[in-house]
């Protein structure tokens, strides 16, 4: 007899083990210098996204045939404490997690088969293909997570393969400096998320969210954890997401990620990796049910990133730019109905979303041409003013809110100033200590970089 249970478990490793092998076979064929051909790197990437989605789709099938709304994948704990604290590493497959992972799949797909056709011959065509591995690799472990530990593994692979696809053409500085901005944001959500992994390991002697959320399915859990504790870890786990989906005051992150080539503009900043601080939210909504803070906060943000990301998209004069504003505009509105509890609103709001810009982006490279036809087809040149509100820059009366829109809000430069800069300068002067104190014990300058004073530059020529 047939265990149906069995079969679940089985088909979901094979939708974590997909893009795991595919990572594997293409990082290590690039660390040994095995130069595949593009041909057979075309086919490793399909066949691995086409295993990992049949199977994703297999284990929705059977969730529904059966009439499972729950099924985890424990695959042990990585540390274990006794009455302490446990580090364990376990895969979840619900109402929230499934629907993403298809998305991932799908979108991933889509675009794995247009980057083979747009990065032909390109030189770092390899490197494209090992970092798209690793980031959907990535989004299905962040997707499927049933542990915060889990998901952050996730959610660093996300995070590394996005900052080196925005600093893919690295013979430039500009991908390069957009590229260690992105890093640099990527670095204060990836702390918050740690701090809310270690607050939780307090709490609860675990990262499992179903310790934290309580019992129940998703999204009708009903977490048993104070309200005050609910708005500790929700703060933190919303500056996390805020990071990753560009919520203000991260917002000028996502415009920079426009220098990386536009298969990865198209699927990770315009598609998928916006709106991993959405799910993020939306698998621990249960918290927003506790504290009316929360929730409040959540709902301001959102609508605030919505808002800001409108006045500044109308000034862009580069689709890229404006479609990422335009993106960030509905990820501000999606993080919104999660504040309002609209939950099944805003995950169906989020994969309708992330197909339409995923086809908006892959189309902006054939835009221009586009709109030379239509200007040859009516005979005239089309408007190209930037508007706010229907309010131009040419209005003296609104010149004030033009420029907040064209330069962003300065929200780059507070960041800069008031949260990058005292980090570094803390960072620098720790590392001047380190090198008297080395100095000191070995008698000589105890590292080769001591011989030549280093010139740092400021801040703002860094990043």
């Amino acid at each position: 007899m047939l265990d149906y249970q069995q079969l679940l478990m089985c088909l979901g490793l094979v939708v974590v083990a997909a893009p795991l092998l595919l990572t594997i076979v293409l990082g290590v064929s690039s660390l040994l210098n095995w130069q595949l051909a593009e041909a057979t790197t075309s086919k490793l990437v399909h066949v691995a996204i086409v295993s990992g989605l049949l199977a994703a789709i297999a284990v929705l099938a059977l969730m529904l045939a059966l009439g499972t709304r729950d099924v985890a994948i424990p695959l042990g704990d990585w540390v274990a404490i006794p009455r302490h604290f446990h580090f364990s590493v376990k895969f979840v497959f619900d109402r929230l997690s499934v629907p993403f992972a298809i998305l991932s799949f799908v979108l991933s797909g889509t675009i794995g088969s247009f980057a083979t056709k747009y990065m032909h011959r390109e030189r770092g065509f390899n490197r494209f293909f090992v970092l798209y591995a690793i980031f959907v690799l990535g989004m299905v472990v962040t997707a499927l997570a049933g542990t915060i530990e889990t998901l952050f593994a996730g959610w660093e692979l996300v995070g590394l393969s996005s900052a080196l696809l925005v600093a893919f053409f690295q013979e430039r500085p500009a991908p390069a400096r957009n590229g260690l901005w992105v890093w640099t944001i990527y670095r204060v959500s990836d702390a918050a998320l740690l701090l809310a992994a270690v607050v939780m390991h307090h709490l609860r002697g675990e990262g499992d969210f179903d310790t934290l959320l309580g019992t129940g399915l998703w999204p009708y859990e009903h977490s048993s954890v104070a309200a005050s504790q609910a708005l500790m870890v929700g703060l933190l786990l919303l500056i996390a997401a805020a990071g990753k989906s560009a919520l203000i005051p991260f917002s000028g992150w996502l415009p920079r990620a426009m220098e990386g080539p536009t298969p990865s503009s198209a699927v990770f900043y315009g598609a998928l990796s916006v709106h991993l601080g959405a799910f993020l939210l939306l698998r621990v909504s249960p918290l927003l049910d506790l504290s009316m803070v929360l929730s409040t906060v959540v709902v301001i943000l959102g609508l605030g990133t919505a808002l800001y990301a409108y006045l500044v998209g109308s000034v862009q004069t580069d689709i890229k730019s404006a479609l990422s504003f335009a993106s960030l505009s509905q990820v501000g509105i999606i993080v919104a109905e999660i504040g309002f509890g609209f939950r099944y609103l805003a995950l169906i709001h989020l994969i309708g979303h992330a197909s339409l810009r995923t086809l908006q982006f892959v189309r902006a490279p054939t835009l221009l041409q586009d709109y030379r036809t239509l200007e040859n087809a009516i005979g005239e040149s089309l408007p190209r003013t930037g508007m706010v509100w229907g309010l131009s820059r040419t209005n003296p009366k609104h010149d004030w809110l033009y420029r907040f829109a064209l330069d962003r809000g300065e929200l780059d430069s507070i960041l800069s100033t008031y949260v990058v800069s005292p980090f570094v300068h803390a960072f620098r002067w720790c590392d001047a200590l380190e090198r008297r104190w080395t100095d000191f014990l070995s008698g000589v300058a105890s590292r080769e970089s001591d011989q030549v004073k280093p010139h740092f530059g400021t801040i703002e020529e860094q990043l």
